[in-house]
């Protein structure tokens, strides 16, 4: 009974310690003013501090105008990896919305966000 208590243990000590685990630069990326049509795609970007692949395996949008692309292949631990978002900026007005980043990391879910206002593009002349 020790043994299989004590076998136990061990694989969970060595489970809990070979956890993926990720660290983004930025939660949050501020777009600041934009003109309407222009600037629409930024990164996220992270690093495994784990000591095992991670794996990405979807990233949901809060809205059909904000577009999410993750990477396919694992991330190997110390590397780097990138989550690139593209935002909708014929929408004028401002924006916040939100990225949940699925893994296998340690915490399974992640929140991004992603926010700015976006202006018309009038041109004004003079004569």
């Amino acid at each position: 009974m020790k043994t299989i208590l004590t076998l136990t243990a061990t694989l969970f000590i060595t489970a809990i310690s070979n956890a993926q685990e990720f660290k983004f630069e930025k939660e949050l990326i501020n777009y600041g003013k934009v003109l309407k049509g222009t600037n629409k795609t930024k990164i996220f970007e992270f690093t495994n501090v784990g000591n095992a692949p991670l794996v990405i395996k979807q990233v949901i949008s809060t809205c059909g105008c904000a577009v999410p692309k993750k990477p396919e292949n694992p991330i190997m631990p110390g590397a780097k990896g990138k989550i690139e978002v593209s935002y909708d900026t014929n929408r004028i007005g401002g924006f916040s919305k939100m990225f949940t980043v699925i893994s296998n990391a340690k915490n399974k879910r992640k929140q991004l966000k992603i926010k700015g206002f976006v202006k018309g593009n009038n041109v004004v002349t003079s004569k």
